[in-house]
Protein backbone atom coordinates (compact mmCIF):
# COMPACT_ATOMS: atom_id res chain seq x y z
CA UNK A 1 0.00 0.00 0.00
CA UNK A 2 1.05 3.74 -0.61
CA UNK A 3 1.14 5.13 2.72
CA UNK A 4 1.31 8.87 1.26
CA UNK A 5 -2.29 8.23 0.27
CA UNK A 6 -3.85 7.50 3.73
CA UNK A 7 -4.83 10.32 6.30
CA UNK A 8 -2.58 9.56 9.69
CA UNK A 9 -4.09 7.38 12.85
CA UNK A 10 -3.50 9.55 16.20
CA UNK A 11 -2.58 6.75 18.57
CA UNK A 12 -3.49 6.43 21.91
CA UNK A 13 -0.06 4.93 23.83
CA UNK A 14 1.81 7.80 24.17
CA UNK A 15 5.21 5.50 23.57
CA UNK A 16 4.32 4.58 20.13
CA UNK A 17 4.41 8.11 18.63
CA UNK A 18 7.95 8.08 18.31
CA UNK A 19 8.27 5.55 15.74
CA UNK A 20 7.88 7.76 12.58
CA UNK A 21 10.80 7.31 10.62
CA UNK A 22 12.70 9.42 7.60
CA UNK A 23 11.63 6.95 5.40
CA UNK A 24 7.99 7.44 5.73
CA UNK A 25 8.51 11.30 5.81
CA UNK A 26 10.22 10.90 2.69
CA UNK A 27 7.35 9.53 1.05
CA UNK A 28 5.38 11.81 1.97
CA UNK A 29 7.38 14.10 0.64
CA UNK A 30 7.18 12.25 -2.70
CA UNK A 31 3.47 11.93 -2.54
CA UNK A 32 3.03 15.58 -1.94
CA UNK A 33 3.99 16.47 -5.24
CA UNK A 34 1.38 14.67 -6.77
CA UNK A 35 -0.98 16.24 -5.57
CA UNK A 36 -2.89 19.19 -6.66
CA UNK A 37 -1.73 22.69 -5.41
CA UNK A 38 -5.29 23.41 -3.77
CA UNK A 39 -5.97 19.85 -2.87
CA UNK A 40 -5.43 19.25 1.44
CA UNK A 41 -2.12 17.49 1.57
CA UNK A 42 -2.90 13.95 2.52
CA UNK A 43 0.24 13.20 5.62
CA UNK A 44 0.90 9.32 5.55
CA UNK A 45 -0.30 6.82 8.14
CA UNK A 46 2.35 6.36 11.04
CA UNK A 47 1.88 3.12 12.33
CA UNK A 48 3.82 1.79 15.18
CA UNK A 49 3.53 -1.87 16.29
CA UNK A 50 1.49 -2.95 18.84
CA UNK A 51 2.42 -4.85 21.34
CA UNK A 52 0.31 -7.10 24.17
CA UNK A 53 1.88 -9.48 27.46
CA UNK A 54 0.89 -13.11 27.10
CA UNK A 55 -1.03 -15.00 29.53
CA UNK A 56 -3.27 -12.24 30.44
CA UNK A 57 -6.42 -13.69 31.63
CA UNK A 58 -8.11 -10.50 31.31
CA UNK A 59 -9.48 -7.83 28.68
CA UNK A 60 -6.63 -5.82 28.09
CA UNK A 61 -5.82 -2.51 26.65
CA UNK A 62 -3.72 -2.99 23.02
CA UNK A 63 -3.88 0.57 22.12
CA UNK A 64 -5.67 2.96 20.22
CA UNK A 65 -6.57 3.64 16.74
CA UNK A 66 -7.77 7.49 16.09
CA UNK A 67 -7.73 9.68 12.95
CA UNK A 68 -6.49 13.07 13.17
CA UNK A 69 -9.79 14.13 11.27
CA UNK A 70 -11.78 12.96 13.94
CA UNK A 71 -12.92 16.14 16.08
CA UNK A 72 -15.28 14.34 18.44
CA UNK A 73 -18.24 14.50 17.15
CA UNK A 74 -18.99 10.51 17.62
CA UNK A 75 -19.58 10.88 13.65
CA UNK A 76 -16.35 8.23 12.42
CA UNK A 77 -16.69 4.63 13.52
CA UNK A 78 -13.48 2.61 13.47
CA UNK A 79 -13.84 -0.90 12.46
CA UNK A 80 -11.36 -4.29 13.30
CA UNK A 81 -10.93 -6.55 10.34
CA UNK A 82 -8.90 -9.51 10.01
CA UNK A 83 -7.73 -13.26 11.26
CA UNK A 84 -8.78 -12.41 15.32
CA UNK A 85 -11.02 -9.76 14.91
CA UNK A 86 -13.84 -9.84 16.99
CA UNK A 87 -12.40 -12.64 18.60
CA UNK A 88 -8.86 -12.46 19.89
CA UNK A 89 -9.34 -8.66 19.47
CA UNK A 90 -12.32 -6.24 19.45
CA UNK A 91 -12.04 -2.48 19.31
CA UNK A 92 -14.12 0.49 20.75
CA UNK A 93 -16.06 1.67 17.57
CA UNK A 94 -16.00 5.46 19.12
CA UNK A 95 -12.64 5.59 20.58
CA UNK A 96 -10.63 3.41 18.38
CA UNK A 97 -9.65 1.72 21.57
CA UNK A 98 -8.59 -2.30 20.61
CA UNK A 99 -8.42 -5.08 23.22
CA UNK A 100 -7.40 -8.21 23.78
CA UNK A 101 -10.41 -10.45 25.13
CA UNK A 102 -9.05 -13.65 25.14
CA UNK A 103 -5.84 -15.29 26.75
CA UNK A 104 -2.74 -15.18 24.40
CA UNK A 105 0.02 -17.53 24.17
CA UNK A 106 3.56 -16.30 22.38
CA UNK A 107 4.88 -20.30 21.95
CA UNK A 108 1.58 -20.61 19.53
CA UNK A 109 1.39 -17.28 17.74
CA UNK A 110 4.05 -14.52 18.27
CA UNK A 111 1.96 -11.70 15.81
CA UNK A 112 -1.44 -11.19 14.21
CA UNK A 113 -1.72 -9.38 11.05
CA UNK A 114 -4.88 -6.95 11.12
CA UNK A 115 -6.45 -4.79 9.06
CA UNK A 116 -7.71 -1.05 10.55
CA UNK A 117 -10.67 1.39 8.92
CA UNK A 118 -12.57 4.37 9.61
CA UNK A 119 -15.88 5.48 7.90
CA UNK A 120 -17.89 8.40 8.63
CA UNK A 121 -21.51 7.57 9.64
CA UNK A 122 -22.85 10.79 8.26
CA UNK A 123 -21.71 10.06 4.89
CA UNK A 124 -21.17 5.79 4.80
CA UNK A 125 -17.99 6.17 3.35
CA UNK A 126 -14.50 5.35 4.29
CA UNK A 127 -12.85 8.32 5.34
CA UNK A 128 -9.53 6.40 4.42
CA UNK A 129 -8.78 2.97 2.41
CA UNK A 130 -7.71 -0.21 4.73
CA UNK A 131 -4.63 -0.22 6.68
CA UNK A 132 -2.81 -3.50 7.99
CA UNK A 133 -1.02 -3.11 11.05
CA UNK A 134 0.52 -5.50 13.34
CA UNK A 135 0.13 -7.11 16.97
CA UNK A 136 3.25 -8.47 18.20
CA UNK A 137 2.98 -10.76 21.39
CA UNK A 138 5.08 -10.14 24.03
CA UNK A 139 7.13 -12.67 25.86
CA UNK A 140 6.64 -13.56 29.65
CA UNK A 141 8.79 -16.24 31.40
CA UNK A 142 6.43 -18.90 31.50
CA UNK A 143 8.12 -21.91 29.96
CA UNK A 144 10.65 -23.46 32.46
CA UNK A 145 13.68 -25.28 30.62
CA UNK A 146 13.11 -28.87 29.09
CA UNK A 147 16.23 -31.79 28.85
CA UNK A 148 14.81 -33.19 25.38
CA UNK A 149 17.23 -36.09 25.50
CA UNK A 150 17.19 -36.94 28.88
CA UNK A 151 17.45 -39.10 30.78
CA UNK A 152 21.21 -39.14 30.09
CA UNK A 153 23.68 -42.09 30.78
CA UNK A 154 27.55 -41.98 30.10
CA UNK A 155 30.55 -43.57 30.89
CA UNK A 156 33.85 -43.08 31.91
CA UNK A 157 37.06 -44.96 33.28
CA UNK A 158 37.32 -45.63 36.95
CA UNK A 159 40.56 -43.10 38.63
CA UNK A 160 40.02 -40.45 35.60
CA UNK A 161 41.94 -37.53 37.26
CA UNK A 162 39.50 -34.03 37.97
CA UNK A 163 38.65 -32.20 34.69
CA UNK A 164 37.44 -35.41 33.11
CA UNK A 165 34.94 -34.70 30.28
CA UNK A 166 31.99 -36.75 31.26
CA UNK A 167 28.54 -35.69 29.20
CA UNK A 168 27.53 -32.65 27.91
CA UNK A 169 23.57 -31.97 28.63
CA UNK A 170 21.25 -29.56 27.33
CA UNK A 171 17.73 -28.07 28.21
CA UNK A 172 15.49 -25.84 26.00
CA UNK A 173 13.37 -22.82 26.76
CA UNK A 174 10.31 -22.03 24.30
CA UNK A 175 10.67 -18.78 25.88
CA UNK A 176 11.78 -15.24 23.62
CA UNK A 177 15.96 -15.19 23.75
CA UNK A 178 15.71 -12.34 22.60
CA UNK A 179 13.66 -10.75 25.69
CA UNK A 180 15.53 -10.45 28.57
CA UNK A 181 17.10 -13.84 30.45
CA UNK A 182 13.71 -15.89 30.51
CA UNK A 183 15.34 -18.29 27.88
CA UNK A 184 18.78 -17.70 29.10
CA UNK A 185 19.61 -21.02 31.58
CA UNK A 186 21.99 -21.56 33.95
CA UNK A 187 23.07 -25.49 34.95
CA UNK A 188 23.66 -26.58 38.12
CA UNK A 189 24.14 -30.13 40.42
CA UNK A 190 21.50 -31.52 42.75
CA UNK A 191 22.53 -34.39 43.33
CA UNK A 192 26.32 -35.76 42.31
CA UNK A 193 28.71 -33.61 44.81
CA UNK A 194 31.82 -34.35 45.44
CA UNK A 195 32.64 -36.42 42.91
CA UNK A 196 31.58 -34.50 39.42
CA UNK A 197 31.00 -30.85 38.64
CA UNK A 198 29.06 -28.81 36.11
CA UNK A 199 29.79 -26.08 33.96
CA UNK A 200 26.84 -23.45 34.34
CA UNK A 201 26.23 -22.29 31.10
CA UNK A 202 27.52 -24.76 28.75
CA UNK A 203 26.10 -27.81 30.69
CA UNK A 204 29.55 -30.40 30.52
CA UNK A 205 29.71 -32.38 33.11
CA UNK A 206 33.22 -33.39 34.70
CA UNK A 207 35.00 -35.34 37.34
CA UNK A 208 35.86 -33.37 40.17
CA UNK A 209 36.96 -36.05 42.74
CA UNK A 210 39.03 -40.02 41.58
CA UNK A 211 36.44 -42.82 41.83
CA UNK A 212 37.34 -46.62 42.39
CA UNK A 213 34.74 -48.88 40.64
CA UNK A 214 35.63 -51.77 42.85
CA UNK A 215 33.74 -49.60 45.51
CA UNK A 216 31.04 -48.02 43.53
CA UNK A 217 30.52 -48.62 39.86
CA UNK A 218 27.55 -45.83 39.24
CA UNK A 219 26.64 -43.08 40.32
CA UNK A 220 23.23 -40.78 39.81
CA UNK A 221 23.45 -37.65 39.20
CA UNK A 222 20.70 -34.67 38.85
CA UNK A 223 21.25 -31.65 37.08
CA UNK A 224 18.92 -28.50 37.19
CA UNK A 225 18.62 -25.82 34.61
CA UNK A 226 17.35 -22.65 35.68
CA UNK A 227 15.80 -19.79 33.57
CA UNK A 228 16.93 -16.22 33.86
CA UNK A 229 20.07 -17.29 34.36
CA UNK A 230 18.71 -18.24 38.20
CA UNK A 231 17.55 -15.05 39.15
CA UNK A 232 14.25 -14.36 41.40
CA UNK A 233 11.54 -15.81 39.87
CA UNK A 234 13.20 -18.25 37.31
CA UNK A 235 11.57 -21.62 36.29
CA UNK A 236 13.89 -24.64 36.02
CA UNK A 237 13.18 -28.77 35.18
CA UNK A 238 15.74 -30.99 36.29
CA UNK A 239 17.32 -34.34 34.58
CA UNK A 240 18.53 -37.35 35.50
CA UNK A 241 22.19 -38.85 34.35
CA UNK A 242 23.21 -42.11 35.09
CA UNK A 243 27.32 -42.61 34.92
CA UNK A 244 29.21 -45.79 34.69
CA UNK A 245 32.37 -46.44 35.88
CA UNK A 246 34.20 -48.81 33.18
CA UNK A 247 37.36 -51.26 34.83
CA UNK A 248 40.65 -50.55 34.60
CA UNK A 249 43.38 -52.82 35.55
CA UNK A 250 44.12 -51.34 38.95
CA UNK A 251 44.06 -54.58 40.89
CA UNK A 252 46.49 -57.46 40.88
CA UNK A 253 44.80 -61.50 41.58
CA UNK A 254 45.54 -62.56 44.80
CA UNK A 255 45.34 -66.09 46.08
CA UNK A 256 42.59 -66.88 48.11
CA UNK A 257 44.95 -69.33 50.27
CA UNK A 258 47.93 -69.01 51.22
CA UNK A 259 48.94 -72.79 50.84
CA UNK A 260 47.06 -75.67 49.34
CA UNK A 261 47.87 -79.71 50.08
CA UNK A 262 47.50 -81.97 46.92
CA UNK A 263 48.29 -85.64 46.47
CA UNK A 264 49.22 -87.83 43.26
CA UNK A 265 49.64 -91.64 42.95
CA UNK A 266 53.38 -92.62 42.12
CA UNK A 267 51.36 -94.93 39.09
CA UNK A 268 49.95 -91.60 37.30
CA UNK A 269 50.92 -90.78 34.24
CA UNK A 270 52.77 -87.76 33.03
CA UNK A 271 49.91 -85.10 32.22
CA UNK A 272 47.62 -86.26 35.09
CA UNK A 273 45.66 -83.54 37.17
CA UNK A 274 46.47 -82.99 40.78
CA UNK A 275 44.58 -80.39 41.92
CA UNK A 276 43.57 -76.33 41.42
CA UNK A 277 44.64 -73.19 43.15
CA UNK A 278 42.49 -70.13 42.48
CA UNK A 279 43.29 -66.77 42.82
CA UNK A 280 40.48 -63.71 42.98
CA UNK A 281 41.04 -60.51 40.93
CA UNK A 282 38.32 -57.17 42.17
CA UNK A 283 38.74 -56.61 38.21
CA UNK A 284 36.29 -57.55 35.70
CA UNK A 285 36.22 -59.18 32.27
CA UNK A 286 39.15 -58.78 30.21
CA UNK A 287 41.19 -56.96 33.21
CA UNK A 288 40.88 -59.71 35.71
CA UNK A 289 41.99 -62.41 33.46
CA UNK A 290 45.23 -64.06 34.83
CA UNK A 291 48.28 -66.18 34.08
CA UNK A 292 49.40 -69.00 36.78
CA UNK A 293 53.08 -70.65 36.65
CA UNK A 294 55.63 -72.35 38.85
CA UNK A 295 58.25 -69.84 40.77
CA UNK A 296 59.86 -73.14 42.78
CA UNK A 297 60.59 -76.45 41.70
CA UNK A 298 63.58 -77.23 41.82
CA UNK A 299 62.62 -81.28 41.06
CA UNK A 300 60.78 -79.66 37.71
CA UNK A 301 57.97 -82.17 38.51
CA UNK A 302 55.03 -80.14 38.28
CA UNK A 303 53.57 -77.35 36.16
CA UNK A 304 50.68 -75.29 36.33
CA UNK A 305 48.03 -74.94 33.63
CA UNK A 306 45.78 -71.84 33.24
CA UNK A 307 41.83 -73.01 32.90
CA UNK A 308 40.80 -69.75 30.75
CA UNK A 309 37.06 -70.53 31.54
CA UNK A 310 37.36 -70.81 34.74
CA UNK A 311 40.21 -68.60 35.54
CA UNK A 312 41.79 -71.40 38.30
CA UNK A 313 45.20 -72.57 37.95
CA UNK A 314 45.89 -76.74 37.62
CA UNK A 315 48.80 -78.35 38.49
CA UNK A 316 49.90 -81.62 36.26
CA UNK A 317 52.16 -83.79 36.73
CA UNK A 318 55.40 -83.21 34.79
CA UNK A 319 57.06 -86.36 35.00
CA UNK A 320 56.15 -89.75 37.14
CA UNK A 321 57.01 -89.82 40.93
CA UNK A 322 58.08 -92.63 42.91
CA UNK A 323 57.21 -92.85 46.22
CA UNK A 324 60.13 -94.63 47.33
CA UNK A 325 62.28 -92.36 45.80
CA UNK A 326 60.69 -89.63 47.23
CA UNK A 327 57.20 -89.35 48.97
CA UNK A 328 56.13 -85.53 49.02
CA UNK A 329 57.19 -82.55 47.00
CA UNK A 330 56.82 -78.54 47.81
CA UNK A 331 56.52 -75.61 44.61
CA UNK A 332 55.73 -72.34 45.16
CA UNK A 333 53.25 -70.65 42.30
CA UNK A 334 52.28 -67.30 41.38
CA UNK A 335 49.46 -65.49 39.56
CA UNK A 336 49.76 -62.22 37.52
CA UNK A 337 47.43 -60.44 35.29
CA UNK A 338 47.25 -61.27 31.30
CA UNK A 339 46.60 -57.68 30.29
CA UNK A 340 48.61 -55.19 31.95
CA UNK A 341 49.14 -51.27 30.16
CA UNK A 342 52.36 -49.60 31.14
CA UNK A 343 51.06 -46.81 33.05
CA UNK A 344 49.33 -49.55 35.65
CA UNK A 345 52.16 -51.55 36.10
CA UNK A 346 52.16 -49.87 39.52
CA UNK A 347 49.29 -52.10 41.00
CA UNK A 348 51.53 -55.04 39.89
CA UNK A 349 55.15 -54.80 40.74
CA UNK A 350 54.66 -57.90 43.13
CA UNK A 351 52.87 -61.00 41.91
CA UNK A 352 50.81 -63.02 44.68
CA UNK A 353 52.34 -66.43 45.23
CA UNK A 354 51.04 -69.68 47.20
CA UNK A 355 53.12 -72.70 48.34
CA UNK A 356 51.34 -76.20 47.36
CA UNK A 357 52.98 -79.41 49.65
CA UNK A 358 52.20 -82.95 47.21
CA UNK A 359 52.16 -85.94 48.87
CA UNK A 360 53.09 -89.04 46.99
CA UNK A 361 50.67 -91.84 47.83
CA UNK A 362 52.31 -94.94 47.47
CA UNK A 363 51.14 -97.82 45.37
CA UNK A 364 51.10 -101.52 45.38
CA UNK A 365 53.99 -102.33 43.01
CA UNK A 366 54.43 -105.84 41.46
CA UNK A 367 58.14 -107.15 42.69
CA UNK A 368 61.23 -105.69 40.91
CA UNK A 369 63.96 -108.55 40.26
CA UNK A 370 67.47 -107.10 40.93
CA UNK A 371 68.90 -107.62 37.10
CA UNK A 372 66.78 -107.58 34.15
CA UNK A 373 67.67 -111.27 32.87
CA UNK A 374 69.87 -114.06 34.31
CA UNK A 375 72.48 -116.41 32.42
CA UNK A 376 73.63 -119.91 34.24
CA UNK A 377 75.49 -122.70 33.51
CA UNK A 378 75.33 -126.04 34.07
CA UNK A 379 77.20 -128.83 33.21
CA UNK A 380 75.50 -132.11 31.67
CA UNK A 381 74.92 -135.40 33.51
CA UNK A 382 74.48 -133.73 36.76
CA UNK A 383 72.13 -135.55 39.01
CA UNK A 384 68.79 -134.17 40.34
CA UNK A 385 68.00 -131.54 41.94
CA UNK A 386 71.80 -129.88 41.20
CA UNK A 387 72.23 -126.36 41.66
CA UNK A 388 71.41 -124.09 39.03
CA UNK A 389 71.73 -120.75 39.90
CA UNK A 390 70.02 -117.83 41.93
CA UNK A 391 67.43 -115.22 40.54
CA UNK A 392 66.00 -112.42 43.40
CA UNK A 393 63.15 -110.29 43.45
CA UNK A 394 62.12 -107.58 45.87
CA UNK A 395 58.37 -105.97 46.85
CA UNK A 396 59.78 -102.12 46.08
CA UNK A 397 56.38 -100.54 48.21
CA UNK A 398 56.89 -99.69 51.77
CA UNK A 399 55.27 -103.14 53.00
CA UNK A 400 57.56 -105.40 51.20
CA UNK A 401 55.72 -108.16 51.04
CA UNK A 402 57.33 -111.78 50.87
CA UNK A 403 57.65 -113.29 47.30
CA UNK A 404 56.75 -116.44 45.84
CA UNK A 405 58.85 -118.06 42.99
CA UNK A 406 57.70 -120.30 40.13
CA UNK A 407 58.93 -121.37 36.67
CA UNK A 408 56.69 -120.89 34.07
CA UNK A 409 55.60 -124.16 31.64
CA UNK A 410 59.16 -125.81 33.13
CA UNK A 411 59.83 -129.49 34.06
CA UNK A 412 63.37 -130.04 33.75
CA UNK A 413 64.15 -127.26 36.35
CA UNK A 414 62.39 -126.51 39.77
CA UNK A 415 62.81 -123.32 41.99
CA UNK A 416 62.27 -122.55 45.25
CA UNK A 417 60.95 -119.17 47.75
CA UNK A 418 64.34 -118.27 48.16
CA UNK A 419 64.95 -118.14 44.46
CA UNK A 420 67.12 -121.07 43.93
CA UNK A 421 67.25 -123.10 40.49
CA UNK A 422 67.43 -126.64 40.44
CA UNK A 423 67.17 -129.77 38.14
CA UNK A 424 64.77 -132.05 38.15
CA UNK A 425 65.85 -134.44 35.54
CA UNK A 426 69.44 -135.45 34.25
CA UNK A 427 70.47 -133.17 31.64
CA UNK A 428 71.91 -134.01 28.40
CA UNK A 429 74.17 -131.32 26.37
CA UNK A 430 73.79 -133.27 23.33
CA UNK A 431 69.76 -133.39 24.04
CA UNK A 432 69.77 -129.92 24.46
CA UNK A 433 72.37 -127.35 25.10
CA UNK A 434 70.39 -124.46 26.20
CA UNK A 435 66.99 -123.59 27.86
CA UNK A 436 65.25 -120.22 27.93
CA UNK A 437 63.28 -120.01 31.17
CA UNK A 438 60.56 -117.47 32.53
CA UNK A 439 60.79 -116.99 36.20
CA UNK A 440 57.82 -115.10 37.78
CA UNK A 441 57.90 -113.32 41.52
CA UNK A 442 54.40 -113.07 43.12
CA UNK A 443 53.74 -111.29 46.03
CA UNK A 444 52.04 -113.32 49.05
CA UNK A 445 50.05 -110.74 50.48
CA UNK A 446 48.56 -109.49 46.92
CA UNK A 447 48.55 -112.03 44.36
CA UNK A 448 47.78 -109.63 41.56
CA UNK A 449 51.09 -108.37 41.40
CA UNK A 450 53.28 -110.58 39.55
CA UNK A 451 56.79 -109.69 37.47
CA UNK A 452 58.86 -111.92 34.95
CA UNK A 453 62.42 -112.25 33.87
CA UNK A 454 63.91 -114.04 31.57
CA UNK A 455 66.72 -116.76 32.62
CA UNK A 456 68.98 -118.55 30.04
CA UNK A 457 70.75 -122.13 31.25
CA UNK A 458 73.36 -123.54 28.89
CA UNK A 459 74.35 -126.68 29.61
CA UNK A 460 78.26 -127.56 29.30
CA UNK A 461 79.56 -130.32 27.57
CA UNK A 462 81.42 -133.02 29.80
CA UNK A 463 83.83 -136.48 28.35
CA UNK A 464 80.56 -138.86 28.45
CA UNK A 465 80.89 -140.88 24.73
CA UNK A 466 83.55 -142.87 23.29
CA UNK A 467 84.55 -142.00 19.81
CA UNK A 468 82.92 -144.00 17.04
CA UNK A 469 83.45 -144.65 13.45
CA UNK A 470 81.16 -143.21 11.19
CA UNK A 471 80.31 -146.12 9.35
CA UNK A 472 81.09 -150.28 9.28
CA UNK A 473 84.40 -151.04 7.93
CA UNK A 474 85.01 -155.02 6.68
CA UNK A 475 88.64 -155.43 7.20
CA UNK A 476 90.50 -158.68 5.27
CA UNK A 477 94.59 -159.98 5.84
CA UNK A 478 96.22 -161.92 3.20
CA UNK A 479 97.97 -165.50 4.98
CA UNK A 480 101.47 -165.21 5.05
CA UNK A 481 101.25 -161.59 5.69
CA UNK A 482 104.71 -160.19 6.94
CA UNK A 483 104.11 -157.95 10.64
CA UNK A 484 103.58 -154.48 9.71
CA UNK A 485 101.59 -155.46 6.43
CA UNK A 486 98.60 -153.13 5.79
CA UNK A 487 94.91 -154.58 5.69
CA UNK A 488 92.42 -154.38 3.12
CA UNK A 489 89.30 -153.06 3.32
Amino acid sequence: MNCGLLLPFVLGIPLLWHCLTATENSKTQKMKQLVAPHSRVKRGWVWNQFSVPEEMNTSHLVGRLRSDLDNGNNSFQYKLLGAGAGTIFTIDEKTGDIHAVQRLDREEQSLYTLRAQVVDTTTGKAVEPESEFVIRVSDVNDNEPKFLDGPYEATVPELSPEGTFVIQVTASDADDPSTGNNARLLYSLLQGQPYFSIEPTTGVIRISSKMDRELQDEYWVIIQAKDMIGQSGALSGTTSVLIKLWDVNDNKPIFKESFYRMSVSESAPTGTSIGKIMAHDNDIGENAEMDYSIEEDDSQTFDIVTDNETQEGIVVLKKKVDFEHQNHYGIRAKVRNRHVTEHLMQYHTEASTTFIKVQVEDEDEPPVFLLPYYIFEISEENPQRSFVGMVSATDPDHQKSPIRYSIIRSKVFSIDDNGTITTTNTLDRESNAWYNLSVAATEIHNVQQISSVPVYVQILNINDHAPELSQYYETYVCENADPGQGLCF
